[in-house]
């Protein structure tokens, strides 16, 4: 049941400190399992290691063990950079100090913690070698973290450590965030239109869909999911009218033709934009499509890496409609899976994916580092429907959106 649980809803815990503080022996011990091999040599773990985990009453969780913040070397930067990179998609960090207690290493790594807002726990490991001294608590606590004193070896505090996790977890992961049930009441009729096209997964529907419908069911609505060309007549043929009708992106325009006015209507993608990240931000980064130029270059950013068909989504259907729109020379580059440039100066915009194989946090981060240097960011389903003039329809069904008008 764990490790069927989609990337995008699991808390992401990193364990992160120097080599050999015990990272390694922290998560199994935590887990109850040998997940990381364990040796006395430094720097045993190279590349970041995951284990899912059910941290109940949370639920499904990935504890990532990573390489040394201290490694070295032209293989060690290397090393480090993939814990870096762990560290920002991550929930909550978890830096294990060693014997060696508190110096310049884990002060740096507590500042890199603080400087991404993560949420921080300080586990004093290997207790039965060396406890912390007052006045390192106390530093810890000063630096908003919250300290506490465990061995992975005798399992002491290992039980607390969990406890401190989950109340360290964002909001989000201990509050239900909806996705469609707020905007539907129990017995509503919904209509979601499904595509099958080249780009669609063999025998299953994707991510987003799945996640609609099990919503819908959870509310008590009566999900009736058709294909495109079939939506005139299904409405037709209702005996009710549906409270909403939820389309994939990619037809938008003609189901918005075929959908009556009166009628809400929304798109998978937009309710993941919701979901994952913040919809009236990226609403408001789509209008910067009609400011682009020629020359400038535009981020595609995808979640999951896949392969490419000849209709692609991200890599072509989007880059031709966004430049039929706006009649510019634009240029395009597509990054995928958790890889996110870190010269974003150089972009005038980012499109990016619906995030479903992303955590929210991870995905507000990603808006945050764009925000930061300027750039204005988008997701897929906002910005095709930008392009195709559907967009005011498409997020009217959305209260936080006619608040912010009003």
């Amino acid at each position: 049941m764990t490790d069927k649980a989609p990337r995008g809803v699991r808390l992401a815990i990193a364990l992160v400190g120097r080599r050999n503080a015990g990272k390694s022996s922290l998560i199994n011990a935590l887990t109850g399992q040998q997940t990381a091999i364990v040796s006395d040599t430094p720097g045993t773990t190279t590349d970041p290691v995951a284990k899912h985990y059910e941290l109940l009453p949370l639920g499904p969780v990935t504890f990532h063990d990573t390489a040394g913040l201290d490694d070295t070397g032209e293989l060690g930067e290397l090393r480090m950079q993939a814990t870096r990179k762990v560290l920002c998609r991550s929930d909550v960090a978890v830096v294990v100090v060693g014997e060696e207690g508190v110096a310049d290493h884990e002060r740096s790594i507590l500042a890199m913690v603080r400087e991404l807002a993560i949420p921080c726990i300080v586990a004093f490991n290997k207790a039965d070698l060396r406890t912390p001294t007052a006045d390192e608590l106390a530093a810890i606590r000063a630096d908003g973290a919250h300290g506490l004193v465990v061995s992975a070896h005798s399992g002491r505090g290992v039980d607390t450590l969990k406890q401190a996790i989950i109340d360290a977890a964002p909001l989000e992961f201990r509050q239900e965030r909806k996705l469609v049930g707020d905007l539907i009441g129990e017995g509503d009729w919904v209509v979601c239109v499904v595509p099958i096209d080249l780009a669609a997964p063999k025998g299953r529907l994707i991510l987003p869909q799945v996640q609609v419908l099990r919503e819908l069911l959870d509310c008590d609505a009566v999900a009736v999911t058709v294909k495109e060309r079939e939506i005139e007549a299904v409405l037709a043929g209702m005996n009710r009218r549906p409270a909403l009708v939820i389309t994939d992106s990619q037809v938008v325009m003609s189901v918005a033709g075929d959908v009556p006015d009166d009628i809400p209507l929304t798109t998978f993608s937009t309710l993941f934009a919701r979901h994952k990240g913040d919809l009236p931000r990226l609403v408001q980064g789509a209008a910067a499509i009609d400011a682009l130029e020629d020359g400038d270059t535009v981020l595609i950013g995808e979640a999951c890496s896949h392969h490419n068909v000849a209709d692609d989504i991200g890599r072509v259907k989007i880059p031709r409609w966004i430049s039929q729109y706006t009649g510019r020379d634009l240029r395009f580059e597509v990054y995928a899976g958790h890889d996110f440039p870190d010269d974003l100066e150089r972009f005038s915009l980012v499109v990016h994916c619906g995030a479903c194989m992303l955590g929210r946090t991870e995905m507000l981060r990603r808006i945050t580092q764009c925000e930061r240097r300027g750039l204005p960011v988008t997701n897929y389903g906002v910005a095709i429907s930008k392009v195709q003039g559907v967009l005011d329809r498409v997020i009217a069904p959305f209260p936080e959106l006619r608040q912010t008008e009003s």
